[in-house]
């Protein structure tokens, strides 16, 4: 995997500064200020949601508002889709490919399995069209800061004229392959994301058993080998990490529903692939337990609750 950050070539550096006309579909509460972040960056933005709130919030941020998909997509030279899931993707891109002339480049931001992200470019590439599978990691707050990073997997040409906009709403831009490898990339991170915030909470867990404070803790593992992203950026108890979800009731951030989907997504491409993932699994268990419970609406770090016994209760 090659990083893209700060290395771009002048050309890529040009377009960056040339307004283009982008269609955005999915205007939620990723790619809503996803999409706010290009008009920004003086894009003209024409962007299309199901959900009336959305289309509202869009307006106000400067996105013209279409009434479907191929509305927002008409003339346009780049769309972009942020979607529930593969199947939605999959029908969106299906009607663009029938109204999309040769050359448009379509980025997908949603996160998918890698399946239907290889569909969707199929679909593209009949059309004569471009087109990168670019899923994000940075969460809500991400979004709105253009801080997030992306995963993106497509031929270099289509990456090459999607950089300069994946740039003006992220931080981070990494090329990882050809197409579906930005999926890939993607729900192998939140595995890893996934199973460490459960151990991270087990172990304040059981720190809590043993009379240690959450603070003694955080303390040494933020500078011995226990270190990780879970517990120095997204503390699951409250006081280490002012910033973590756990100071504001758990309010997502990064709902549990979402880090489900991810798990199940990469158990899916492991019995697709004969990858062995026993502690993916049983994340994937854990969480999926906490939806049940009827958590799902909360961040994913609340999983803590669960493991001190609580049910997810405060």
């Amino acid at each position: 995997m090659r990083a893209r950050v700060g290395d771009a070539s002048d050309n890529n550096q040009g377009r960056s500064r040339m307004a283009q006309t982008i269609g955005f579909i999915g205007l939620g509460n990723m790619g809503g200020p996803m999409a706010a972040n290009l008009v920004k960056a003086g894009h003209t933005v024409r962007g299309f949601d199901l959900v009336p709130a959305s289309l509202e919030a869009a307006r106000a941020e400067g996105i013209a508002v279409a009434g479907s998909a191929l509305e927002a997509a008409e003339g346009a030279d780049v769309v972009i889709t942020m979607l529930p899931a593969g199947r939605h993707v999959v029908e969106v891109w299906t009607q663009l490919a029938e109204a999309l002339p040769a050359g448009t480049l379509l980025i997908d931001s949603s996160t998918v399995d890698v399946e239907s992200a290889r569909r969707a470019h199929a679909l593209a590439e009949a059309r004569g069209c471009l087109s990168v599978d670019a899923p994000v990691s940075g969460g809500t707050g991400g979004a709105k800061a253009g801080t997030l990073t992306f995963m993106a997997g497509g031929a270099a040409a289509a990456f090459s004229r999607a950089e300069p906009l994946l740039k003006a709403m992220g931080k981070n831009v990494f090329h990882c392959g050809d197409v579906g490898a930005g999926q890939a990339a993607k729900i192998c991170n939140n595995m890893i994301l996934g199973i460490s915030m459960i151990g991270v909470s087990e172990a304040f867990a059981l720190g809590e058993k043993l009379g240690l404070s959450h603070q003694a803790l955080y303390d040494v593992a933020s500078v011995s080998s226990g270190q990780c992203w879970s517990l120095t950026t997204y503390c699951p108890v409250p006081g280490p990490v002012p910033t973590s979800p756990a100071n504001n009731g758990y309010k997502p951030g990064f709902a549990a529903a979402l880090m489900l989907k991810d798990l199940r997504l990469a158990q899916a491409a492991a019995l697709a692939s004969g990858a062995a993932t026993p502690l993916g699994a049983e994340a994937a268990q854990i969480y999926g337990l906490f939806e049940s419970a009827g958590h799902g609406g909360e961040d994913f770090s609340a999983i803590i609750r669960m493991l001190r016994g609580q049910g997810g209760e405060s």
